[in-house]
């Protein structure tokens, strides 16, 4: 869905200098952060060396952060990976395989806590799948407009298939009911953002190399 909607409208019109920029909020041990920048990648093609991506992924959990940041996964993937994503995108190595070099520089992640601490910003794409779930109505409110900030100007945002923005219509338009894609909105009077008083700094997006801890 990515893919065929969201990326090409993304591309359109970018030039070289733009950054696209993506975050993944509750990205757990980053599966799903490196699964969005292989389909990336896949769909830019020989264009993706040209292209500055900057994917950020943030979750409360540091363990899983510092895993997601190695990029190592058991040989058990190979149920769920194809060989010719295995033979592209992975290294094999002892502990079972590595996301390639050129996918991990791409990603940065940071530990954070997303109903409180300030996000990333000028994003083009959120992609939450699986966390408003496990929120309650006044947080995943929070959380959405949250996202509604931190999105540029038509961004987009990406839930889990079993999610949706509820009653805060007002903040997106709905894209692919089934991929549960949406826009960003604008608003004739911006709600000021609602984070917590402790000042939190986003790393730059050369400070955390792949793999440090």
């Amino acid at each position: 869905a990515l893919k065929n909607e969201v990326f090409p409208r993304l591309m359109a019109g970018r030039s070289s200098e733009q950054a696209l920029r993506i975050w993944i909020p509750a990205c757990s041990t980053g599966e799903e952060v490196y699964s969005l920048a292989i389909a990336l990648f896949e769909f830019l093609g020989d264009h993706a060396s040209a292209t500055h991506i900057q994917i950020f992924a943030s979750d409360i959990d540091k363990q899983a952060i510092d895993k997601a940041r190695q990029g190592i996964y058991p040989q058990s993937i190979r149920e769920d990976v194809g060989p010719g994503r295995l033979q592209r995108f992975f290294v094999k190595t002892v502990a079972g395989y590595q996301i390639c070099k050129p996918i991990r520089d791409v990603c940065v992640f940071a530990v954070q806590n997303v109903t409180k601490d300030p996000p990333f910003s000028r994003l083009d794409l959120i992609c939450c799948r699986n966390l408003m779930i496990y929120l309650g109505t006044v947080l995943q409110k929070k959380v959405l407009h949250t996202f509604h900030y931190a999105l540029r100007p038509n961004g987009y945002l990406m839930l889990g298939t079993s999610e949706t923005i509820g009653s805060e219509t007002e903040l997106f338009y709905l894209l692919d009911k089934k991929n549960k894609i949406y826009t960003r909105k604008s608003l004739l009077s911006r709600p000021g953002a609602d984070f917590d008083a402790t000042p939190y700094t986003a790393p730059p997006f050369a400070a955390i190399r792949p793999g440090q801890k």
